[in-house]
This record gives C-alpha cells, structure tokens and sequence, in this order.
C-alpha cells in the first residue's frame, strides 16, 4: 500500500509552514504527529477521514449558510479535518497575555467612547470616528457599566506572517460565534484518534462552558447567589443556532426567544414558564443590536422584546455583549488599538497589528492603488469573509477601477490592509495531504476574571490557493492542541 508520505508536501512560496522549515526540516513540536502520518498508507488516511465525517454526522455537528440569490438556507455537515494544528504552550501563554491586554482596552475604550471620549480628543481622531458607524448606539451615551466590560465575550482572529508570529488580523466584539465548534471538533478528534492524542498530552479545553457560565453570573446586578441567566437567540434559522441550543445544553441555562421574555410593570425582564413568570437578571444575547428592541431598533422587529433597551440602561438587566460595543470592532477602529494599549494600560502592544490604511483618506486611496496587487480591501461592516477584495486576484486595469469606484462612492465603509499570505499547516483534501492556509479565533471573556480559552477555532482554507477560511464560502476547522 502506498505510504502518505510528506517529501514533495511543501509548495514554493512565502507563507510559514507549521509543520516543516523552507529546507523540509521536521519542526522539533510537530515530529511525533509527521511520523504518525508518514506510518499510514493512503487507504488508512481515507479511513480516518471518513471515520471522522460520520462522528460528525452521528453528533448531529452541523451550520446553516444562507443563499442570498434565492433567498434559501442549507444545513450542512461540520467541516473538520483530522490532522491537528500544533502550537508550543510557552508561544500560547504570550498569546494569552495579549489578547487579555488587547481586550481590556478595547473595553477601556467602548466606554470612554460613550462618556468622556478622553481617547479620542488626545489624539484628535475627531468623534465621527465611532458616531458614524451604524454600531454606534445614541441610547448608550453616559452609561458606565460593572467591571467596565461592554464586550464580555471577544472572539479575536488570529494569523500568522510569514515571520511565523501571531499577528490580531481583526477583533469580534459584538455577537462572536464558533466556540461550540472548538469543543465538538475535540469531543470528535479524542474518538478518531485517541492514541495520537493521549502521545501528545493536549491542554484541555472543556471547562469553558464552566467559565462562560462564571462571567455571565459575574457581572448580574442581582444579589442572589445563583442569578437567572438566559440564552436569547433569534431562532432555528439562525446560522448559528447549534452553537446557540449546545451553550445553554452546556451551561444548563434556558434557550430562548423574544416571545418567550416580557419586561414587567417594574421594568424588571421575566421569562415565561409553566409555573408562571421568572425573574430574569442575565441575557447572553445573540441577536444583533438592531433587533433586540423594537422601541429603539428595527420597529418591525419580533426577534427581541419591547422596553429591553431600557430596562438594561437601568441596570435591571445584564446584557451580554452589552449593546453598542460594536464601536470598537469597526475595522475603522482597529488600526488605533495599539495606541489605546499604551493610553489606558500605560503598556506596549504584545500581539501585532496588521497595517491598516483608510479609504476615506485620498492619500491612503492612491497608496492602495498604487500597490493594489500587495493589498487586500475590506468593507468594515461586512463579517464571513464577504466583500473582500485580494488586489492580486483582480484581473486587469478594469477590475482595479470597478473596486475603487465603489470605495470612491462610500470611502467611510473600506479600509485597505498589507496582504500577509496565511501560515500553512498539512491538510487531507482530496485523497492526499497537502499544506492549506489557516487562522484561529480564540475567545477571550471578561467579567471579574479574564480567561482565554486554551487554543481556540483554527478555520482552514480547504480549497487549494485560496486564503478564504469562511465555512460558509467552503472553509473547514482543525482541532487546535495546546502542547507542552
């Protein structure tokens, strides 16, 4: 039988491969899964494989994409592949400290942005900054909150350059999702390959469900020692809904939805049960700001509850992430965040920004243009990897024009960043292994303690050549291993 040998793996090219050195040199970390591959025959990889697809089917692992042009939804399977991503304890600690650090000045920021605005008149950014984007949230003005925490849940991505070090490549701050992925995609690895797994004594990732549970009780505005905590989603079309109904499985809290919550003549939040109303003192929210109120949203709104906004601004309710923290993931925003480390922290940044240039800048336009093919735009308020444009992928002087007239239209919503070509790590795809580009999102929570989770969800670009690590635009995940 044919042996999945890795000789002729490496590509030419200037991405960091995780595994291998440019000479083909095993990375000392990554040795004792090299050599489990290379001791497997092509067949035995295919039954991996597929050993792995039916856990994922038979645990009912699954994710919603939308069809815009015919207005349909699909659930489809999980995407996972079965040969981890490896990274050393001690490189994970660092990373640690500085998504911690970034976190709170961001959060530092969220309320001064709502208060004193101190952040924006030292460096004279003006306040259209913040005002301008739609996550900007009137209501929110003068409101300061316990712990000075407005984004409780943060779901960083992360990349790494062709230095081989972890650069912040954005900051999800408002709704972020993928964490039920990170724990199904280890419940689904510790099955299909225990013996690898138990070689390498993986950090565990478990007790997150635990530590969520912690945070969102931390910060109740309640005295009872075991605050009423409710998981609030917009239901089971929601492309996020497995992730929805697994945390409240996990945390042992109640799923619901706007119809099944009410605000009392108190102005208190109750939910609806059998037994009659029930006090509520915390919603872990995933429905965006826009729809979590009529009375100050979206007035044609059924997915929130009428008078929420309110009785949250008067601390009858936590609400997690709180609304309006969307201010500080505005791409806009994030160029700025290494000066909010040493403004509010009096510290020097730990993880490195991306360079960041903004469209509603003619200067920064004609620098794009002119470096258009080592260029990658983005619009700051799409998410999913949709709207991006790669400048070495536009064809000709045509498609260059295309894009900038619709970032001349509305330069305010584009920003342009250095294209950094994603780290590769070995993948199965299509009957063989082959090095794919990859991320990872690590959650960070913040209440009374800050905890990050030991990894995180490391997306994988699955087709060949492309950097698009979005499962809903055809991207998979690997179980990320935290190792001594």
């Amino acid at each position: 039988m044919k042996k999945a040998s890795l000789i002729n793996y490496l590509e030419k090219g200037p991405s960091y491969d995780e595994f291998f050195s440019d000479s083909l040199k095993h990375r000392k970390h990554a040795q004792k899964v090299i050599n489990f591959l290379e001791s497997l025959s092509l067949d035995d990889l295919q039954d991996i494989n597929s050993a792995t697809v039916s856990a994922i089917q038979s645990m009912g692992v699954t994710f919603r994409v939308y069809q815009n042009e015919s207005n349909t939804s699909d659930n489809r399977s999980w995407p996972l592949d079965f040969i981890p991503r490896l990274i050393k304890k001690d490189e994970w600690k660092l990373v640690e400290k500085g998504l911690i650090q970034r976190v709170k000045a961001l959060n530092f920021f969220i309320e001064d942005c709502y208060n004193e605005r101190k952040f924006l008149k030292e460096f004279d950014i003006g306040d259209n900054l913040v005002i301008e984007t739609s996550a900007y949230k009137k209501y929110c003005q003068n409101i300061k909150l316990k712990e000075g925490v407005w984004s409780h849940i943060c779901g960083s991505d992360l990349i790494k350059g062709e230095d081989g070090e972890f650069y912040v490549l954005e900051d999800n701050l408002r709704v972020p999702s993928g964490v039920s992925y990170m724990l199904e995609n280890r419940m689904i690895m510790k099955r299909v390959l225990p013996e690898l797994f138990r070689r390498y004594g993986v950090n565990p990732v478990d007790d997150y469900p635990s530590k969520l549970y912690e945070t969102l009780a931390s910060i109740s505005f309640s005295k009872a020692k075991h605050p009423e905590i409710v998981l609030l989603t917009p239901g089971i079309y929601n492309s996020a809904y497995f992730e929805h109904a697994y945390l409240a499985q996990q945390m042992g809290i109640d799923l619901v939805e706007g119809s099944d919550l009410q605000i009392g003549k108190d102005g208190y939040v109750f939910k609806k049960t059998i037994e009659g109303l029930k006090k509520v003192d915390v919603i872990y929210r995933r429905i965006d700001d826009d729809f979590l109120d009529p009375d100050v949203g979206n007035p044609d709104s059924t997915l929130g509850v009428r008078g929420l906004i309110k009785s949250w601004a008067q601390k009858k309710v936590s609400i997690v992430n709180a609304p309006g923290c969307g201010i500080a993931d505005d791409k806009a925003v994030y160029s700025y965040v290494p000066k909010m480390i040493k403004f509010y922290l009096k510290e020097k940044p730990i993880l490195k920004n991306i360079k960041t240039y903004f469209m509603n800048d003619k200067k920064s336009r004609d620098k794009v243009r002119k470096d258009i093919k080592s260029m990658v735009i983005k619009p700051v308020s799409e998410s999913g990897g949709y709207g991006i444009v790669i400048g070495k992928n536009l064809k000709n002087s045509k498609d260059v024009e295309a894009t900038f007239r619709k970032i001349r239209n509305n330069p305010r919503n584009y920003v342009a960043q250095k294209f950094i070509s994603l780290s590769t790590s070995p993948t199965f795809s299509e009957g063989k292994i082959e090095p794919r580009h990859l991320d990872l999102r690590p959650f960070i929570l913040s209440g009374t303690k800050n905890y990050v989770t030991v990894g995180g969800l490391t997306r994988v670009a699955l087709k060949k050549g492309t950097s698009i690590v979005n499962s809903s635009q055809g991207g998979g995940s690997k179980d990320t291993w935290i190792i001594d």
